[in-house]
């Protein structure tokens, strides 16, 4: 009856009549249910009924609790230990297995025992998981299949319990299942039941041990993991998506980027599908973030799943339900950081952010803080310690630049120039396609300073195109001449391509075509974003240009002469040594020169503009002069002296004492440079100017305004003078006070003058000749009488030798982001150093240097960074300040500051936020070549690894990972610091 019942009410009664029977005739009943009958149920079954039938097992259960008491049921343990791991071995269906596995609970004495028996039992009951199917679609019998499942994985989970000794093995039998390459069978997604039984903390043991066993073939690990990916759809695991995520991360540790790159291109849409299903939708976010942020080198794996955003967002706002709510949240971040990573889509995004639009946006600090965790690159090494890890960008996710062999005065400048903001999104912006120009290079350049994925780039093809020819390979230069050779030929190259693009479309500018082809060609040669305007003016001119008005009045008839130049760069000349011999200062009465911002000289305080300045120094003559004529200008030791002396190069040591003497404090400021740089200068002696009104060499004073502001005041500290002994520049190693903030005096001209280009200015006709054109000069009186303007700058870059001869040492540079307004906090008028006369100063007790200390106070975290050739760090403007008083060596040479408030850089805003990170979108073949080099990066990355792990157990680690000892400059390349002598070898350490 309980076997063969036709129907349920007589297997019930044959079930009461045997437990009855059972109780009451315990003797006859032990001497029926014995080893013989037991064993010919689980082989033969009974009849009709196979053996294979769950009802088989029921009995025997039924059977084993009516004889618990009696002898003879040891005997039936031991038999059914046996069968247990035969009926395993033959894999049962989901009902026959858990229906065992229920039977084993409930007998444990059924288990198989003995470590070898019991091991085989959990391995086979693995594989008996690995071969499970459902019959059926329908809810219920999905629930019943799940219960099964769990039914089987829970027997599994108390055998490791009680035998931690079997769980590794299982584990290996689990990873050698999914990992087969048979394509004619796929393991069971229920074995993702057993994942949430391994306990969390062997994670990290096990995933070393995957990772970096070499019997594990790639082809294994991709099988493996792809289908560890399937198990999130598994409704009741736990843990899945920490096992999933826990075995990526372990393989970028050790650079196995194939396996991470096919097995995201494979798996990510899946991923995507699963969070339709609230069940699976926790695991499913957390592996698909993980996936896309780490998937770093290209856009490919996100644009896979970008089609399917909108809709599963507008199903999330229509659930209206809290969890929803909350992972829609989770999604627009995720969103976020991938458009802000590969910005330059506005066909693929715009639906995305109208989808989007009601939800909060992460800052950019967030995600960049996201995407720089994420990286493959960044996950820490699983190799042995004693193996250097391939790392990618630092963390400062920057990247460095290669030095190719003494290109440190080009790796610097070009990271200034990277790190000039509005210039950067400029130059990216440039629609620039089937052009070969300078511009391109630089370009393209930077475009893989922004997105590559390499630690430092090697900018061989912008170095071979840019460097001037009378650069020797391989030397050092100098870096300000390099950076003004750079700005003249874009601005050159720029000038002869507009020029090119007009000739073109002159030609049939008269019909509707021909301006048509016009307007298109102008936009295809340096097309530039709307906000550019419609100006002439080439990129460089307005970035970096600015104007300069030079007069000359002669000090006999008071007549004057103007000139106006333009200029990419200041070169800020020391005050010279030989005139310290001055038995009093220089007078030159201010009613002279009506302009407010000059420096007051009617002192008989010893003060910067009390000093002779400077002969016939001009804006970008005075670092010709000083810096390529090979000779020192003559000093005037009076103002109408006609004798002069030559500058005493044996001061040039030492400075520091100079400029005590000059402004009554220890260290120079950038602005006490820029004051003697516009203080009036007497020409005279040998100097005197030829006066036409005088017919004849009168003594004159010259005087310099800015009349029109750069967007980026690049400002150059002449340090280098020459040593007519010795044949060489010497460096004059004087520290020089950066200001975070500088107010530029600005004095605009009410009306434009006639100038001519390069010549000098005066309002006469052409045919004014003689003693007319002496009248038609501007007296003196007759000047502007506008005030000057205090234009608001804050530091954006320094670039800083490091030696004492600018024929070796080393370059590198400090730099921050900085945008129009400026960082926030750093440009309040209360902290901004101005331009104001010395003896303002003199009579001030506060220094520069205690009101840079209370900027200080106000800077962001980690806004700067040191650029050092191939190395980027995060740094701090204190440590910007120090450089010079901890390294006496390392000095500040360049400096770039960045125009505040400034209407001139890119809205970020604009085209419906799509500009996401604020840089603009690339052009295809740009975006093209990054990505095509990033996953040359990752590959050559994996093999270096491998080749590495390889090597491992015979390589003797004896390197230092972080390189030479902490107290080393930041120019350093080892112990000697700096680059320009000293140390243990001064030949070999001239140049690095």
């Amino acid at each position: 009856l309980v076997l063969q019942g036709p129907d349920p009410f007589q297997r019930q009664v044959g079930r009461q009549v045997l437990e009855a029977y059972g109780r009451y005739h315990r003797d006859e009943f032990e001497a029926f249910f014995n080893r013989g009958l037991v064993l010919g149920l689980l082989q033969r079954g009974y009849g009709e009924l196979s053996n294979r039938d769950p009802a088989i097992l029921d009995y025997i259960q039924a059977g084993l609790r009516l004889i618990m008491s009696c002898p003879s049921v040891l005997e039936l343990f031991e038999l059914l230990q046996v069968e247990a791991l035969r009926l395993v071995c033959e894999r049962p269906a989901p009902p026959l297995c858990a229906r065992l596995c229920q039977l084993l609970g409930d007998f444990p004495q059924c288990l198989p025992r003995g470590r070898k028996l019991s091991l085989a039992f959990c391995q086979q009951l693995v594989r008996s998981i690995a071969h499970f199917q459902s019959q059926g679609s329908r809810e219920a019998e999905l629930r019943l299949y799940v219960s099964q499942v769990t039914q089987v994985s829970g027997l599994l989970r108390s055998v490791w319990k009680a035998e931690p000794d079997t769980l590794l093995p299982s584990l290996q039998e689990l990873f050698a299942v999914i990992s087969a390459a048979d394509t004619s069978f796929e393991p069971s997604v229920a074995l993702a039941s057993l994942v949430q039984h391994i306990p969390l903390q062997m994670i990290t043991v096990l995933i070393r041990s995957l990772t970096t066993d070499p019997n594990v073939k790639d082809a294994s690990m991709t099988q493996a993991l792809c289908r560890m990916i399937d198990w999130l759809s598994w409704p009741l695991a736990q843990h899945v998506e920490t096992w999933v995520i826990a075995l990526l991360k372990g393989l970028a540790a050790v650079q196995k980027f194939t396996i991470l790159i096919d097995v995201t291109l494979l798996k990510i849409e899946l991923v995507f599908n699963r969070l339709w299903f609230p069940l699976v939708r926790p695991g499913a976010l957390a592996v698909l973030s993980h996936m896309l942020l780490s998937f770093q080198h290209s856009p490919e794996a996100f644009h896979l799943i970008v089609p399917h955003v909108v809709s599963l967002v507008h199903s999330f706002k229509r659930d209206g339900l809290p969890s929803s709510t909350a992972f829609l949240m989770q999604l627009t971040e995720l969103i976020h950081c991938m458009m802000y990573h590969y910005s330059g889509f506005p066909e693929l995004y715009e639906p995305i952010l109208e989808a989007v639009k009601d939800m909060p946006k992460p800052t950019e600090e967030k995600i960049k803080m996201i995407l720089s965790q994420s990286a493959w690159t960044s996950q820490s090494s699983s190799l042995p310690s004693c193996l250097s890890r391939l790392s990618g960008k630092s963390e400062t996710g920057k990247t460095g630049l290669i030095n190719l062999g003494n290109t440190c005065y080009m790796n610097s400048v070009i990271q200034a120039l990277f790190m000039a903001t509005d210039f950067r999104r400029h130059v990216l912006s440039l629609n620039l396609n089937g052009c070969n120009s300078l511009m391109r290079k630089l370009q393209h350049l930077f475009a893989f300073l922004a997105h590559t994925q390499r630690e430092a780039y090697a900018p061989r093809i912008f170095f071979e195109a840019s460097r001037p020819p009378w650069f020797t390979p391989r030397s050092q230069q100098d870096c300000s001449e390099y950076l003004r050779f750079l700005l003249d030929r874009l601005h050159e190259e720029e000038r002869t391509l507009k020029a090119l693009s007009s000739t073109k479309t002159s030609e049939s500018i008269m019909n509707e075509e021909s301006q048509t082809q016009e307007a298109v060609l102008k936009a295809q040669v340096f097309a530039e974003a709307p906000c550019m305007g419609s100006e002439e003016r080439t990129l460089i001119q307005k970035m970096f240009g600015g104007k300069l008005k030079t007069t000359i009045c002669c000090l006999n008839c008071k007549s004057m002469s103007q000139k106006e130049e333009a200029f990419t760069d200041l070169s800020l000349a020391f005050c010279p040594p030989t005139s310290l011999e001055s038995v009093g200062p220089k007078c030159v009465e201010r009613s002279e020169v009506k302009d407010d911002y000059m420096v007051q000289t009617n002192t008989s305080a010893t003060s910067l503009a009390g000093e002779t300045p400077l002969n016939n120094l001009e804006a970008n003559g005075r670092c010709d002069t000083i810096m390529n004529e090979g000779t020192i200008k003559e000093f005037s030791t009076e103002p109408n002296s006609e004798n002069t002396t030559n500058s005493d190069l044996n001061k040039v040591e030492d400075n520091r004492d100079m400029s005590q003497r000059l402004v009554g404090k220890n260290t120079l400021s950038v602005t006490d440079l820029l004051n003697y740089f516009l203080a009036p200068e007497i020409l005279s002696g040998d100097n005197k100017y030829y006066c036409e009104k005088c017919a004849s060499l009168q003594n004159a004073e010259k005087t310099m305004q800015i009349i029109e502001e750069p967007e980026y005041l690049i400002l150059t500290l002449l340090r280098f003078s020459y040593d007519p002994k010795c044949h060489i520049r010497r460096k004059i190693l004087d520290n020089v006070s950066l200001p975070l903030v500088l107010e530029l005096p600005v004095k605009r001209a009410t009306s434009p003058l006639s100038v001519v280009s390069g010549g000098w200015s005066v309002d006469v006709e052409i045919s004014d000749i003689g003693e007319n054109l002496a009248k038609k000069l501007k007296p003196s009186g007759a000047d502007e009488v506008a005030c000057p303007q205090l234009v608001p700058y804050v530091l954006s870059s320094v670039v800083v030798h490091s030696g004492v001869s600018s024929e070796s040492g080393h370059y590198y540079s400090y730099a921050r982001n900085v945008t129009g307004s400026g960082p926030s906090g750093l440009c309040h008028q209360s902290t901004a150093l101005s331009l104001v006369s010395p003896q303002d100063k003199l009579l001030t007790e506060e220094s520069p240097c205690t009101v840079i200390e209370n900027e200080l106070d106000t800077e962001m975290p980690r806004e700067w960074f040191l650029f050092n050739d191939s190395r980027v760090t995060f740094t701090s403007f204190h440590s910007v300040q120090k450089i010079t008083s901890r390294f006496p060596k390392d000095t500040a040479y360049v400096l770039f500051y960045k125009k505040q408030n400034s209407t001139c850089g890119f809205n970020t805003n604009t085209a419906n936020g799509l500009w996401v990170n604020g840089d603009p979108p690339l052009q295809k073949d740009l975006m093209d070549a990054i990505t095509k080099d990033n996953k040359l990066y990752l590959q050559e990355q994996e093999l270096s690894a491998r080749t590495q792990a390889l090597q491992a157990a015979s390589a003797s680690c004896s390197f230092r990972p972080n390189g030479f000892d902490d107290n080393d400059p930041p120019g350093s390349c080892g112990p000697t610091g700096g680059g320009g002598g000293g140390g243990f070898s001064t030949v070999g350490r001239l140049v690095f």
